[in-house]
């Protein structure tokens, strides 16, 4: 056997078509997200189809969000000249359903520990919250509650605090100040 990946080829937009099993969903911020990447990193991994010859049309088996990325971002339709990389299986429909849900639930999750350390790294390397945010998708609060639990006093640093988190003057006293992030 040799992988399909060895074999990508550029396929117009307009002749690729969802499949209607796949189960996946992704939220509004990773899609804004996974928007960001494929313009910062281009397509990196292709979107993996299955060529209907008598239609002669590509069904996708797995990267419907990459392809629903490259219809609606005029940016990106524009820059890859509205086409999509495809790497092709020929597969009967029922192992194409058993592929896509094995290239879903083989992303796996974010380790927490993880993601708490390559913030660390970051804001040490002199990132700003706002670089962070951006760049690896993150909201404002999840950053926080990343800092938070990494225990490093030094990941506030850029934080202004006050007493506006103190109950009153002797519960902002008790803790030397009161603590409110902007």
């Amino acid at each position: 056997m040799k992988s399909p990946v060895y074999n990508v080829i550029a396929v117009p937009v307009e002749k690729i078509q969802a499949n209607a099993y796949n189960p996946n969903a992704v939220a509004p911020p990773e899609m804004k997200l996974l928007e960001l990447s494929i313009w910062e990193d281009g397509f990196t991994m292709p979107v993996v189809c299955y060529y209907l010859e008598d239609e002669d049309r590509y069904e996708i088996v797995d990267g419907y969000h990459r392809y629903t990325t490259l219809k609606t971002s005029k940016r990106i339709y524009e820059r890859e000249g509205g086409m999509l990389p495809v790497s092709v299986i020929d597969k009967p429909i029922s192992d194409r359903m058993a592929s896509t849900i094995r290239h879903n639930r083989a992303r796996g999750t974010h380790d927490v520990g993880l993601m708490r350390d390559i913030v660390g790294e970051l804001v040490e390397s002199g990132m700003s919250d706002a670089w962070i945010m951006k760049h690896i998708g993150m909201d404002a609060d999840e950053l926080l509650r990343l800092k938070q639990i990494s225990g490093i006093a030094a990941l506030f640093a850029d934080r202004d605090f006050n007493a506006a988190w103190a109950k009153d003057e002797k519960d902002a006293a008790f803790y030397g100040v009161g603590v409110t992030c902007e």
